[in-house]
Formats: C-alpha cells, sequence, structure tokens
C-alpha cells in the first residue's frame, strides 16, 4: 500500500509548505534518511553532522508539508521525536477541479460475490468455463466456487450483495445508480414468460422491473462456445437510480424512495437484494449475468456520483 499525496493548484498554502520544504539539501536528506528506517531528531543530526536545533527546524518544515510523520515518546532524558516517512510519492495537478462536473466512483461487483441467497428450482451457477455445482441444487449456491460465476439463475427468491461506501468522509452523495444485466427464469427458455424484479437497498424496496420474458431465442454475445443453445442466453440492461428527489427504473419512476431515506456511511456496506417477492403477480424468477455472459461486458455495477474534490487518497 504506498501513500500518495495529492494536490492541486487551489491547495496553494500546502504547495507553499512543499515547496519551502523541499528547497534545502539538508531537508532532502532527512528524507532520504527515513526511506527505511525511522529516527529521532538526535540521531538525524549525528547522521547528517547538523546541530541538533538545525534538524529540529527542518523537521518541522518536512511536517508542516506533509512529507513525514513524528511521534513523541518517552527517552533516556525526558521524551524524544521520532520521526518516519509519511509519503511515497506526491502528485501535482496544475488544473483545478471544475465545481460544476460531477465526480463518480464506481464498483464492479461479480454476480457470483452474494453475500446470502433463497433460491428455487430451477436454479443453478455457471463460470465462463462450466457449470458450478450441480443444477437444480440450492446447495450448490454456497459452493466456494461461486465467486467464479458468471451468470446465476432462480425460479423464486433473491441474492444479495454487499457493496463498500465509497465516498470520502463528509461528502455529499447526489446520486446512487446500480446497473445490472437481468431477464425473467423459466425451464430451458421462455421469450413471453414475464417476472417482477425487485431491488432493495439497505432492506428498503426501492422499485420493481417487469422482466418481459426469459430471452434465448438468440445467442448471447459474450456467451462461451460451450453454453448450449435452448438456454437462456441474454438479458434487458436494468438501471435503478436514487436522488434527493426521485427513484427511477430505466428512467421511469419506480418508488417514492430518496437518498434521504438512506444513511449510508464508510462504517457499514449497502446491501443491494434482487429477487421476487412472494406476493409479487409474476414471480417468474430471475437471471443475472456477468462481464462473459449475455449482452453487456460488465458485472453488478454500483455507482457513486458526487461533487467534492478528494485529498490524500491511499493507492495500491
Amino acid at each position: 500500500m504506498a501513500n500518495i499525496l495529492d494536490l492541486d493548484l487551489e491547495d496553494e498554502e500546502r504547495l507553499c509548505n512543499l515547496g519551502a520544504a523541499l528547497s534545502s539539501p539538508a531537508r532532502i536528506q532527512i528524507l532520504k534518511l527515513l526511506y527505511y528506517n525511522s529516527y529521532n531528531v538526535a540521531e538525524i543530526a549525528a547522521q547528517l553532522q547538523i546541530p541538533t536545533s538545525s534538524a529540529a527546524l527542518y523537521i518541522r518544515s518536512l511536517e508542516n508539508a506533509g512529507l513525514i510523520n513524528t511521534v513523541v515518546q518517552p527517552g533516556s532524558r525526558g521524551s524524544m521525536k521520532i520521526c518516519s516517512r509519511k509519503n511515497d510519492s506526491i502528485n501535482i495537478n496544475l488544473t483545478a477541479d471544475n465545481p460544476d462536473v460531477s465526480k463518480l466512483i464506481s464498483i464492479s461487483m461479480p454476480v457470483g460475490n452474494f453475500t446470502d441467497c433463497k433460491v428455487s428450482p430451477s436454479c443453478g451457477l455457471a463460470s465462463d468455463v462450466a457449470f458450478i455445482g450441480i443444477s437444480d441444487r440450492p446447495e450448490s449456491f454456497f459452493l466456494p466456487e461461486r465467486s467464479s460465476a458468471q451468470i446465476l439463475w432462480s425460479a423464486s427468491g433473491y441474492v444479495e450483495y454487499k457493496f463498500p461506501y465509497q465516498l470520502p468522509t463528509n461528502t455529499p452523495l447526489e446520486r446512487l445508480m446500480l446497473t445490472a444485466e437481468m431477464c425473467s427464469e423459466a425451464l430451458n427458455y421462455k421469450e413471453d414468460w414475464q417476472s417482477d424484479i425487485t431491488i432493495w437497498i439497505d432492506g428498503k424496496e426501492c422499485g420493481t422491473w417487469h422482466s418481459p420474458g426469459d430471452y434465448g431465442s438468440r445467442l448471447g454475445r459474450l456467451n462461451p462456445k460451450w453454453w448450449r443453445n435452448g438456454s437462456t442466453q441474454y438479458g434487458k440492461q436494468v438501471t435503478l437510480e436514487i436522488t434527493n428527489d426521485r427513484c427511477l427504473i430505466n428512467s421511469e419512476i419506480a418508488s417514492d424512495m430518496t437518498l434521504n431515506d438512506f444513511s449510508f456511511s464508510n462504517a457499514n456496506p449497502i446491501t443491494v437484494r434482487i429477487g421476487n417477492k412472494p406476493d409479487a403477480k409474476y414471480v417468474g424468477g430471475f437471471n443475472i449475468f456477468g462481464e462473459k455472459f449475455g449482452d453487456y461486458e460488465q458485472n453488478i455495477i454500483m455507482s457513486f456520483v458526487y461533487h467534492q474534490h478528494t485529498k490524500d487518497r491511499n493507492h495500491q
């Protein structure tokens, strides 16, 4: 895990502190000392053969610039300040953020990475190379191999996923979007097999998409060659969108839920459930497609739309 300090031209004071800290060869030598080890002020002074008072001033400048960490610990004679490297690299963006342009963070969730499910025959899973477990056996959904699934199907019930909330702390969310390729589930396939597929967010019903059928009359664009004819082939792309004043599915009003009905935070994942309500008019099951099945090269995508610029991120 590398720590990267991100700055742009709006960070005037921090840029000035950074420039001042890097303007002295002695301060740069201190950063070199801290490549692999931590030192106290006296040790740094000794290594560079400079007065301890000078070392303390240099360290304060590097600390103010956000380049090093310092921790005060007990020493043999009072306390001592331990110095260590804080960042591994610095990115300076020479253009500022446009406050009128929204930003977006997306998470791609493989269809097999569900955390809970309730399924019934006909049901099953498959990766891009083979079936997973035995079809029509609900226990196959709990095999470890389920994480490699590229398509899953069930005649009723639901699958549930957990998405991490990815916005920086205190950043207001403007829009939450969830996109997946889905269709109904009939034995083999049936083009006019209808199903009411509902989406819940954190246990709250957000809307229902009416699937017209289980599509199999032509091959899915991405399906592997071993996937047989006469089975489900592809679905429709379904997008749930929640804002501060509406909830839409494929651009049509889905419910009266808004972002104000949720309490998203970094401390708790967002739970997404996809499936059939037991009392739905059409309990016609569901297929969910991954990036290597169906017509759309994507997994289940959750997107966060916001405005605030993100600082001091950790990058791998």
